[in-house]
């Protein structure tokens, strides 16, 4: 008896580790939501949140590519492309012009709460890849919550409406980040040095030619902010973060925490920003978070019925 609990001591340490490195990358992913959310409402536009997190992401991370190369061996440059751009510049362009108009609420449940759904869609006409029961009841439940957060005024085309659209358009172009990386091989700091760089090569002249150098009229604290938050604990803090969760809990495991981001998400919306779900909304969240923690691999729970006799 006394052996067992010796030898689960260990794993207990081994999986709370894992777990709390696990939780505090999707904090800081839930936190992405609503710091740019504040931003690009406030002092900030899009263009210039985006240059701000590759300005940083790409100059901190290009020692990186020096050392590792492009991975052009793995990729081949139409891969490598779709790499920088279905995570890189483009994504952050379409996201946060979602997060403009779109409540936090629902980005969470639109934006990493469809993700696996596209990869799922997108590994499917590809691969033509099988999906056990579990992730496709996630998958439903992702839909599920996803037309409940969109659905109501779909008709009425507003600015909430279009922002679902691009949410979700951001959700699609970032499923081709997953199914490139996934079929390369590459491990996430590379890719993120890959994506980061690529995006400042390429945004970062546009973005001079039509803001110039003095292009930011913000405050100088919300400058600082954008640029530690986008830059650094997001495209670097937050990837060691949860790679060492996956190292210590395994892939199916690690990745399972990210279903805690879309509730996390509107939780730090309230004080922040002031925006509190509706009842919908918040049943709608809690579908989306149970599709992602089953289509990423989570366990479901199983019923036996107690014998008689």
């Amino acid at each position: 008896m006394s052996d067992g609990v010796a030898e689960s001591a260990p794993q207990t340490a081994r999986y709370a580790t894992g777990a709390m490195f696990g939780v505090s990358a999707v904090t800081v992913w839930a936190t992405w939501l609503v710091v740019t959310r504040l931003g690009v409402t406030t002092t900030l536009s899009v263009y210039d949140l985006t240059m701000l997190r590759f300005g940083a992401a790409g100059v901190l991370l290009f020692p990186i590519v020096l050392r590792k190369g492009l991975a052009l061996e793995r990729l081949g440059p139409l891969r490598l492309l779709i790499l920088v751009c279905s995570a890189g510049a483009p994504y952050v362009l379409v996201a946060a012009s979602g997060l403009r108009l779109a409540p936090v609420a629902h980005a969470g449940a639109l934006l990493p709460g469809s993700m696996p759904l596209f990869v799922a869609l997108l590994s499917f006409l590809l691969t033509r890849e099988r999906f056990t029961a579990s992730r496709l009841i996630g998958y439903a439940l992702i839909a599920l919550g996803g037309a409940a957060i969109a659905g109501p005024g779909a008709l009425s085309f507003g600015e909430t409406q279009i922002g679902h659209i691009l949410l979700l358009s951001a959700a699609f172009v970032w499923a081709g980040y997953a199914i490139v990386l996934r079929a390369s091989g590459l491990d996430s700091l590379h890719a993120a040095a890959l994506v980061s760089t690529g995006s400042l090569i390429l945004y970062g002249p546009l973005y001079l030619a039509f803001h110039g150098l003095h292009g930011m009229d913000a405050p100088l604290r919300d400058i600082v902010m954008q640029t530690l938050f986008q830059g650094v604990m997001v495209s670097i803090v937050a990837l060691f973060l949860f790679g060492k969760g996956i190292e210590l809990l395994g892939a199916s495991a690690g990745a399972a925490f990210s279903a805690l981001v879309p509730p996390m998400a509107a939780l730090i919306a309230v004080p922040m920003l002031g925006e509190i779900p509706s009842p919908i909304e918040q049943i709608a969240l809690l579908c989306v978070s149970i599709g992602v923690y089953l289509a990423s691999g989570g366990r479901a729970p199983r019923w036996s019925m107690p014998r008689r006799g």
